[in-house]
């Protein structure tokens, strides 16, 4: 792919700990969180994996529920009244608001809004399209709380960006107002899996095996990979909010990110798509420790207040 980027990161920094990070991430999550581990023993790994998150000062966590779903609240000690619905990573199978705390909080913290992270349906248990149903579920129900749709943000990594994108186009298909922007860390945008990137530095975090379990997982066996209420790479994209897509050039679904920003763009919507060399798929988990993800987040609550969220 030779997509462009409106913003590329500058030069690589923190090299130890890169190699650091990209060697505990091979091994303990690479090596780990893949078949033929069961779906349950995932599930446990990462919560391990994630026991200890760094979260900046000053935000406070409640839990709740959203549109009868569980739910994590992150709230600064001041807001500017907007919220970001965000939604987790984890290949549609594993994965929690628990495990997303160190985005959350400081997404909450540098944007100066609510975060709610949402306890989606997961497969197998809940195939397509039960989790995209839960997303479409709590915007609605913001918007029954009394928040306008130019006060609500739709956000996610991975899985949870492949939903922001999905969950936004059924909200705008439903005849709902559409939120007021979409953030995306390193989304899935085709099931088909027909343009995987391989990295020469290789993905110290996806196995294609993963990948794959995944997609049979989720997606329903007479239902075509390609279909757009799962695959937004296919999808009529051009009633989009404004997007923010980051993604590192260090991982396997890279093209999924450069093949969409080519089709929004074509499409006339405004999309800002920002590449990040020498690292890996969601890096933004690493916030408070590696500065680039620092960086990042930064850029995404400038992002936000560029939107007037």
């Amino acid at each position: 792919m030779t997509a462009s980027a409106d913003f590329k990161a500058p030069a690589a920094e923190q090299m130890l700990l890169r190699g650091l990070l990209r060697g505990f991430l091979r091994l303990f999550f690479r090596g780990l969180v893949r078949p033929p581990m069961p779906v349950p023993a995932q599930r446990r790994i990462l919560r391990a994996l994630t026991t200890i998150t760094l979260t900046p000062r000053g935000v406070t966590r409640s839990a709740d529920t959203l549109a009868g779903r569980p739910c994590e609240w992150h709230r600064p000690p001041a807001s500017s009244g907007s919220v970001l619905l965000y939604l987790h990573g984890g290949a549609f199978m594993i994965g929690g608001p628990d495990t997303h705390r160190g985005i959350c909080a400081s997404l909450a913290k540098r944007a100066v809004l609510e975060v709610c992270a949402l306890d989606y349906r997961l497969a197998p248990e809940h195939p397509y399209p039960a989790a995209r149903d839960d997303v479409v579920a709590a915007y609605q129900a913001l918007l029954d709380a009394g928040y306008r749709p130019e006060q609500i943000a739709i956000g996610g990594d991975s899985a949870g960006g492949n939903l922001s994108l999905v969950g936004c186009l059924r909200i705008i298909e439903l005849g709902l107002p559409a939120p007021a922007a979409l953030v995306c860390f390193s989304p899935v945008t085709d099931f088909t899996g027909e343009q995987m990137h391989e990295p020469l530095a290789g993905d110290p975090l996806l196995h294609p095996s993963w990948i794959e379990q995944a997609a049979q997982l989720y997606c329903p066996a007479d239902l075509p990979r390609n279909d757009p209420g799962m695959s937004p790479l296919f999808a009529d994209l051009s009633q989009l909010p404004p997007t923010l897509i980051q993604v590192g050039e260090d991982e396997l679904l890279l093209n999924d990110s450069l093949r969409l920003a080519e089709r929004a763009k074509a499409a006339g919507i405004n999309l800002r798509l920002e590449r990040y060399p020498g690292l890996w798929h969601v890096f933004q988990a690493h916030v408070g420790m590696l500065r680039a993800a620092d960086y990042a987040i930064a850029r995404v609550a400038a992002f936000l207040r560029e939107r007037g969220v």
